[in-house]
């Protein structure tokens, strides 16, 4: 669950070996092309918005970003915009559940990281830290979680149980509306209604102090992890992992299974799994647009190494 990146800048040049006119030949030839065109496509049931700004952002190459005047292909992944050529207007808004902290290693090439889809696309509930400049999460660990692989770590759909160990209040609070005085006192109740009262106050009291309000992603690669998951900041946090899902990311750490996802997949798998396991809702397609990047670049990569006979 960790993450790797992507390059738009040598989005092309990395997958074709074959010089400047092969690499023209097959962009031509990709204009003819579609998602739709490849049956192997995982990522093409997603409910996404147009890309028709990226065809069009794609044609007309590298433009400048708004705010360093940097040239970047799609968006600039330094200052978290879309370039010159994607109006904001254009890109899609997702709401999250929850707010998501995304913690950058040092030595993770900017343009590699896909953390940054989930900035332009969830602008209000992510931000992202380059370590170690990361917030103090001890006073909160009762409602914060990580996402990592490990001995310890736990499955979504268990989440609420095991924060109840982080929880700084315990089922009865002095401060609880349950607890302020015996239930007999407070109202004369038929007995199975002082046992489903109780039961509903104790049931409300341990959801609210289990709640997860926000989620923690590293943002590297595998060798490059130990460092961050080490720091003591981040010590005693409840940890997730995500064991089910694979991989589409083109830059697969070698020698390291297809579950390691890159850091877009990972939060997209993490909320589309939390709304069903947790919040008990039918999945509706609410979080796809997280994909929206991932999905078009997925795509032209894919698109490239077959018009380069890759595969």
């Amino acid at each position: 669950q960790l993450t790797m990146s992507l390059n738009s800048s040598t989005l092309f040049n990395e997958e074709n070996s074959q010089g400047p006119k092969r690499n023209t030949e097959c962009l031509e030839s990709l204009e003819l092309q579609t998602p739709s065109s490849f049956q192997d496509n995982p990522l093409q049931q997603l409910q996404l918005a147009s890309q028709e700004v990226l065809e069009k952002a794609k044609k007309s190459g590298r433009s400048k970003c708004p705010r360093c005047s940097s040239s970047r292909m799609f968006y600039c992944y330094t200052c978290f915009v879309p370039v010159e050529t994607v109006p904001t207007k254009e890109i899609p808004t997702v709401k999250l559940p929850l707010k998501i902290d995304i913690i950058k290693h040092p030595n993770e090439t900017d343009g590699k990281s896909t953390a940054v889809h989930a900035k332009l696309l969830a602008p209000d509930d992510v931000t992202i830290y380059k370590y170690p400049c990361i917030p103090e999460y001890e006073e909160k660990r009762h409602e914060i979680a990580l996402i990592f692989p490990g001995p310890n770590s736990v499955s979504v759909k268990d989440i609420a149980f095991h924060l109840q160990k982080y929880t700084k209040k315990g089922v009865y609070d002095n401060d609880d509306d349950c607890s302020r005085e015996p239930f007999l006192k407070q109202a004369k109740l038929e007995p199975k209604e002082e046992e489903k009262n109780l039961n509903e106050c104790i049931s409300s009291n341990r959801i609210e102090g289990t709640r997860l309000k926000k989620i923690i992603f590293i943002d590297s690669t595998w060798n490059q992890t130990n460092k961050i998951i080490t720091d003591e900041r981040l010590q005693g946090l409840l940890q997730i992992e995500l064991k089910t899902r694979k991989t589409c990311f083109w830059r697969h750490q070698k020698g390291k299974p297809d579950t390691y996802l890159s850091t877009i997949e990972a939060i997209y798998y993490f909320l589309v799994d939390y709304h069903q396991e947790i919040l008990k809702e039918n999945y509706k397609g609410q979080y796809d647009n997280l994909l929206f990047f991932f999905s078009f670049m997925y795509t032209l990569i894919k698109n490239a190494k077959c018009c380069a006979g890759k595969e």
